[in-house]
């Protein structure tokens, strides 16, 4: 895993943006924060697995937010090719990663274009090769 800052674009992972309230220190994003349509995908089901109304309205302020204020990264041909490097690393490292394949397309997408990957959750991609991570501390 390698860390770094102050890039001039940079994707975050889903944690990072359900979280953007609580980041410690913002100066520590890229400049130009992107998301992926798996980000996307991951926000868009809390609206309808929420437990009551004002949840689901929280949810909903939330996904049209991240929508209207960040690019979407599409997983396109390249993050497919990128995320079967991806999997087949981590089965290598002998990481059974089912439940963090999620994340696995967040990396790729990441990956395929060469960006680093902010996230407050760093040990999700731990044994992921090439990829860089930005750990984001959560106040």
């Amino acid at each position: 895993m390698v860390t770094a800052q102050g890039h001039e674009h940079g994707v975050l992972d889903t944690s990072t943006v359900i979280s953007l309230g609580r980041v410690a220190d913002v100066s520590g994003l890229p400049r130009i924060p992107l998301i992926t349509t798996v980000t996307l995908a991951e926000l868009s089901v809390g609206p309808l697995v929420a437990r009551d109304d004002d949840e689901r309205a929280r949810r909903q302020a939330h996904l049209q937010e991240a929508e209207a204020d960040f690019d979407v990264l599409p997983l396109d041909v390249e993050a497919a090719r990128a995320f079967a490097r991806v999997a087949a690393g981590l089965r290598r490292s002998g990481r059974k990663r089912a439940a963090r394949a999620f994340d696995a397309l967040i990396a790729a997408t990441a990956l395929a274009q060469d960006l680093p990957l902010y996230t407050s959750n760093p040990a999700d991609f731990e044994g992921i090769d090439d990829l860089e991570v930005v750990p984001v501390q959560l106040a």
